[in-house]
């Protein structure tokens, strides 16, 4: 980023792009994600022991295959996959080919065995796992102007905002389904396009086995609206200045990008081509996203030029390192609008679905009750918006789930129950570790912080039959009167 950028008017798909993925851009420094925010993958070891466990269970579905492919999107410096390899039991460890998909140069001394990658793989036999990518994959900004018109949102590398033209095209039409806006003046959406096209390009890249994303983020019935655009820096959330200082992300709508998935998968054949955008998939078929890893090479192009890093961002609410959420910083520029940050911050500004999509865990709105899964498959249709307290069944697309982070920990055997008194008598050192064991699951599974994510799955070549205690938990919906 130079200069004589600073007063160049652009979408917030192109500012963010050359703000996390440019020659100075976020992502790329030295310090990486962890010096700025606290992932569930930073939060505790539990939750690498838990992915260790799924990609055990995909082992067990594919029928113990002699190679077992993990890929590891936007992997930030390789932490996540390193513990996940860590922990695996010889067997499949001695099977398993992994890969870290990222932007940022490979870090010095990571395991020789780990293939650090621009783009995923082609062929994937086993488990691609993508911890807070799709949030980092830079889109447009829509704001309702006076007149009811959505218009794309301009911004200055300072922060400075203006409305630019009325949304058109393939972006106003994913607007009308996926997050249609009342005509009332300063409304705000993310056009979640690009998002789409990369998590599409991504499972393309999956001939057998499991895809999982996990992201905070909402879905059509539960849109906030004022959107989720905002910043973090050093453990602190800010406004989102598109100037290489912070991190900028917004809310992912996982029932989008779980019916772009499924189409993906059907149009197979017609050229699909993925990447991993730094960490991300490259896609070019048809569509015009190309994302590559976010570590290496982000590339989310549908379109435009924005870089979408892979893998990076774990918690979001992030507990990124340091007070998360702590003080936000006003905007640059006199006449700039508050940002979408700031107001997506409001209470109600993103119902939270509990079990289901995973909501806004910073919006203050209520959660489901326990157990409610978001309905994946539903176009533009539109409930209650923000705000409502709502508890959604759900609605299978072929192969895909939502569920929250809570729900797919619990079944990978995450608890976070107290161990019994009793042991603090008879094994006072066992306790201890059993009571900080209970608290990082705790941590992990929190209604209102990390327990929100939403997990979207979709599976590829393994039928159901071959689904059996957790992996069919995960992504078959027993009817109630089946459950025991």
């Amino acid at each position: 980023m130079t200069r004589d950028t600073d007063g160049e008017w652009r979408g917030w798909r192109a500012a963010a792009q050359e703000a996390l993925y440019g020659p100075d851009g976020f992502y790329l420094r030295p310090e990486g994600p962890a010096g700025h925010f606290r992932t569930s993958v930073h939060a505790s070891p539990l939750f690498a022991e838990a992915l260790a466990r799924l990609l055990c269970h995909v082992d067990e579905a594919l029928g113990r295959p002699r190679t077992l492919d993990f890929v590891d999107m936007a992997a930030g410096r390789g932490e996540l996959i390193t513990a996940v390899l860590a922990v695996l039991p010889a067997d499949v460890f001695a099977r398993t080919r992994a890969y870290a998909v990222e932007l940022a140069p490979r870090p010095p001394g990571l395991d020789h065995r780990i293939e650090w990658l621009p783009r995923p793989p082609h062929g994937i036999t086993g488990l691609l796992f993508a911890n807070e990518w799709l949030d980092n994959v830079p889109v447009e900004v829509a704001e309702v102007d006076a007149a009811g018109v959505p218009r794309l949102v301009l911004v200055r590398r300072d922060g400075t905002e203006r409305l630019g033209e009325p949304v058109d095209g393939a972006d106003a039409s994913w607007l009308a389904r996926w997050w249609p806006l009342p005509p009332e003046e300063g409304l705000r959406a993310e056009i979640g396009r690009p998002r789409d096209e990369a998590w599409a390009a991504a499972l393309a890249s999956v001939t057998r086995g499991l895809a999982v994303a996990v992201d905070y983020s909402h879905t059509v019935d539960s849109r906030p609206l004022f959107g989720t655009l905002t910043g973090f820096r050093d453990g602190r959330e800010t406004a989102p200045v598109p100037d290489g200082s912070c991190d900028i992300t917004a809310h992912v709508a996982l029932d989008a990008c779980a019916r772009a998935g499924a189409g993906a998968r059907e149009a197979l054949g017609s050229g699909a081509e993925t990447g991993a955008r730094g960490a991300g998939a490259a896609v070019s078929s048809g569509s015009d996203a190309e994302t590559g890893a976010r570590g290496s090479d982000a590339e989310s192009r549908a379109g435009g030029e924005a870089h979408s890093r892979a893998g990076v961002r774990a918690d979001d609410h992030r507990a990124r390192t340091g007070e998360h959420g702590a003080g936000t910083e006003p905007h640059a520029g006199g006449e700039a609008h508050s940002g979408a940050g700031a107001k997506a911050n409001k209470p109600g500004a993103g119902a939270d679905l509990g079990a289901g999509a995973g909501g806004d865990p910073r919006a203050g709105a209520k959660a489901n009750e326990p157990g409610a899964r978001a309905d994946v498959g539903a176009g533009a249709g539109g409930g209650p918006r923000a705000g409502a307290e709502q508890s959604t069944p759900a609605r299978e697309l072929p192969r895909a789930r939502v569920l929250a982070q809570r729900d797919a920990l619990r079944a990978l055997g995450v608890a976070g129950a107290r161990p019994p008194l009793a042991l603090a008598t008879t094994q006072p050192t066992a306790y201890v570790r059993a009571l900080a064991s209970a608290g990082e699951a705790a941590e992990l599974t929190a209604p209102g912080g990390l327990g929100d994510f939403g997990w979207l799955l979709q599976r590829v070549g393994m039928p159901e039959e071959a689904l059996h205690g957790p992996l069919r938990e995960l992504l078959v919906d027993v009817p109630d009167h089946e459950e025991h």
